[in-house]
């Protein structure tokens, strides 16, 4: 069965022109997203991890296509969006939808919460009958349980975890077949987080989705998540199912990655190994040669600086982009 989304190569670069700079000084090159490949399978939650800067939204945007991607191809049901122009890129845009990291930031404060879930159903499907409009609109608030009644209130109306179930409604009004979900949780209390993914798991299994999970938090992204990719300065490190990920990842990044998590047991987190990741992102404008990570691994060889690994099958679906890889055993994250 072939993949409803196929990431080949993918990558996006920004001119960026350093402060004081003269017109005519050629701008720099900054490398956000480098040579990304992936595969997402039919109603399959793919997690994707990193650092700050590793370039998980930008990844995110451009296959949403608010921005542009300089290299690549982002093949959709065998359509390859990356290199289409706006209006063919119109036809399948219904299809692939976003919830973004800021609840109340992406929500228009002078709409109705009606107005801003009905917007998207009314751009594309611009004949619907109004009474039809508010029909869904009030059925899909309570579905990601918004009470109808509050249908004519504002965004400041409402908390921080109202807000992000807005934000769901409308990015389903469209029944589409991708969700893109950039760090949805991140904004909010630990026990709203709960409801929210707990949520996004119900529609997923109710809607047939398939979905895009971005999120810093290790021990949400193998709760919700069938697969991870692991990224780092807009690279690739290591991709496996999230329950391997977690409990014997092999890249010295994820190994760090998967440390970093706590463990409610103060004899286990005081017993478990925890390496450090020492010194500090480079600069995605001068990224290291060959392998990105090589400045802060603790396993770096002369050789990491002459080209960058490829990724290495390690079988069941477990990638990894480390020729020095070495399993440690860990212990798993718990959800």
């Amino acid at each position: 069965m072939s993949p409803i989304l196929s990431v080949r190569d993918l990558s996006v670069t920004f001119d960026v022109r350093a402060p004081g700079a003269w017109p005519w000084t050629p701008p720099g090159k900054l490398h956000a997203v480098s040579k990304v490949s992936f595969d997402l399978a039919s109603g399959e939650c793919l997690g994707i991890v990193g650092e700050s800067g590793s370039g998980k939204s930008t990844l995110a945007r451009a296959i949403v296509g608010t921005i542009p991607s300089s290299g690549g191809n982002i093949l959709f049901e065998g359509a390859d969006l990356a290199n289409m122009d706006p209006r063919q890129r119109r036809v399948h845009r219904r299809d692939v939808q976003m919830i973004f990291q800021d609840p109340l930031a992406a929500l228009n404060p002078r709409m109705t919460v009606g107005d801003i879930i009905a917007e998207p159903l009314i751009t594309h499907e611009p004949k619907t009958p109004r009474a039809e409009v508010k029909a869904r609109v009030r059925t899909l608030m309570e579905k990601v349980g918004l009470l109808p009644n509050l249908v004519n209130r504002y965004p400041h109306e409402f908390s921080g975890g109202q807000c992000q179930r807005i934000g769901i409604a409308r990015a389903l009004i469209l029944k589409p077949k991708l969700l893109i979900c950039d760090e949805p949780v991140s904004a909010l209390d630990v026990s709203v987080q709960a409801q929210v993914i707990n949520l996004l798991m119900d529609l997923q299994r109710d809607m047939g989705l398939s979905m895009i999970f971005i999120a810093h938090d290790l021990s949400v992204v193998n709760h919700i998540s069938d697969r991870t990719l692991v990224l780092y300065l807009g690279c690739v490190m290591e991709t496996a199912d999230s329950s391997i990920l977690t409990t014997a990842p092999e890249h010295p990044y994820s190994q760090a990655l998967i440390a970093s998590v706590p463990i409610p047991d103060p004899v286990l987190e005081r017993a478990r190994p925890r390496p450090v990741l020492e010194g500090e992102l480079p600069s995605p404008l001068n990224p290291p040669s060959g392998c990105v990570f090589r400045t802060r691994c603790p396993k770096v060889q002369l050789s990491c600086a002459d080209k960058r690994p490829a990724l290495t099958d390690l079988g069941n679906a477990h990638q990894v982009a480390c020729p020095f890889h070495a399993a440690t055993q860990l212990l798993s994250v718990q959800p």
